[in-house]
């Protein structure tokens, strides 16, 4: 029924408008809701952010480029993960039993190391090499976070996440093997043909999330001579299956206003037919860090005001995974509650794929049979960042000074405590690169005066903006 009214355009409109009033009576009603329970401002940006997403959802049924078949998959996937406590799941319920809050939602899995590109300022410094997690361990590890968690979603990173190939098998095995889940990969998007579109349209449950830089030069620049041009091609691949996609770009200090402006959004959301708009500020992590690519704080407060502009005025459906922590109650990562868990093409577990640090590995649940995957959630290193989480402000019921959820990234914004985590629990770095940057005291002298600077300017905002001191 649902889909009907959505395709049918004379209901559609006041459907949408429906869900919307719903949404906002939720967020803006009873404060005892479990909703509304922030400031105005952070109800005001949640609501923002839903007309937004059902503003991408009707502009994309009135262009065309979603299909029937499709929606009613994507409907019926996330209306039982947004309808169904994690608790229905009997492990998640004995999770919640056990600690008093629910378990991870989402999986982050990096499952190979191998790139087609070489990108010349890679997080991950992916390229030729090979490691990667070895088919039956992926697979098992998705089901057990199933059974355990009751997960919703799962995120691949990479690595090109198209390349993995393990036993014979890639992603897209994965992928059908789980129909009952929500797929989302991050990709360069050369390796999208009509072959894996055809795949991705037999399964509708996997939404591509193309990286861009900019237009042709600045991508091209980045990521290789030709590339916007395949990308544009693997897009439109996308359009003909009806297929919902997104861009995800890398904000540095050289493009952190180009890709907010006007032009961009409007060729890729309104030329292109993108539903969706992740943006990841460059961290001097992975291949040659440098810390004088990362946007400077004022570039990020500007980056703060810029994209809540873009949303409120166009409704463009854009998630900054810095600036955004109002919306999500704080950092996500370390395996919060409703939050993430991260492996990489290793096995190794991290609390973020932006912190390149690590107190396990999943390969530990398959040799020894007597440590689970809850076990490898309460290392001693994941258990300090959540309760800072908690400590911060997450799970509070108003917003308060406690914390300020505009600075909510303890490796970024609060970079000092991160280094003592690292020493207090004898981290492992999760290669090379992350080792030379706990050597390298310059750029940690770098990213601890970034923060004093950071907190100095967004302090006020929030005080302000948000718990009205």
């Amino acid at each position: 029924m649902m889909t009907w009214l959505l395709f049918n355009g004379h209901f559609r409109g006041h459907l949408l408008r429906k869900i919307e009033k719903t949404a906002s009576s939720l967020l803006s009603g009873d404060r005892t809701n479990k909703f509304a329970n922030k400031s105005p401002r952070i109800r005001e940006e949640k609501i923002l952010m839903v007309r937004s997403i059902l503003h991408s959802i009707e502009h994309a049924l009135k262009k065309g480029t979603l299909k029937k078949d499709v929606v009613r998959s994507v409907l019926r996937l996330w209306g039982s993960s947004l309808t169904t406590s994690p608790r229905e799941n009997p492990g998640a319920m004995g999770f919640y039993q056990k600690h008093g809050f629910d378990p991870p939602w989402l999986l982050v899995i990096s499952p190979g190391h191998f790139c087609n590109l070489r990108c010349k300022d890679c997080y991950a410094s992916s390229g030729p090499r090979k490691a990667k997690l070895q088919w039956d361990v992926l697979s098992s590890f998705i089901k057990d976070a199933k059974d355990t968690w009751g997960i919703k979603l799962v995120v691949f990173s990479g690595g090109e996440p198209f390349a993995y190939r393990s036993q014979g098998k890639g992603i897209m095995d994965i992928v059908r093997e789980n129909p009952d889940l929500l797929f989302l990969s991050f990709t360069n998007g050369t390796l999208i043909d009509e072959k894996v579109m055809e795949e991705l349209a037999a399964c509708k449950n996997l939404t591509p999330a193309f990286s861009v830089e900019g237009f042709r030069e600045v991508t091209d620049k980045r990521r290789g001579n030709g590339i916007f041009s395949r990308i544009l091609g693997s897009m439109s691949l996308m359009r003909s299956a009806g297929l919902p996609f997104g861009i995800s770009v890398t904000v540095n200090r050289e493009n952190c206003r180009n890709v907010l402006d006007d032009d961009f959004l409007d060729f890729f959301f309104n030329r292109q037919g993108v539903f969706y708009g992740f943006y990841f500020q460059y961290l001097p992590i992975g291949r040659n860090a440098d810390f004088e690519l990362m946007p400077t704080a004022r570039q990020r407060v500007g980056f703060y005001h810029n994209i809540w502009s873009q949303i409120k005025k166009n409704r463009y459906f854009l998630l900054d995974f810095w600036n955004h922590g109002t919306l999500v109650n704080g950092c996500i990562a370390a395996g919060r509650d409703g939050g993430y868990f991260y492996v990489d093409w290793n096995g190794k577990v991290m609390p973020c794929v932006f912190a390149p640090y690590s107190a396990g590995n999943i390969h530990d649940i398959y040799r020894d049979k007597r440590m689970t995957l809850d076990d490898l959630w309460d290392q001693p290193f994941y258990r300090a960042i959540r309760k800072w989480q908690k400590d911060f402000g997450f799970g509070e019921k108003k917003a308060t000074s406690k914390g300020n959820l505009l600075t909510p990234c303890p490796y970024r914004d609060h970079h000092k405590l991160f280094l003592e985590w690292v020493r207090e629990f004898n981290i492992e770095p999760e290669d090379d690169a992350a080792r030379g940057l706990l050597a390298d005291t310059a750029i940690s002298e770098k990213m601890i005066e970034y923060d004093r600077e950071l907190s100095g300017l967004f302090d006020p905002i929030w005080k302000k903006e948000y718990t009205g001191e």
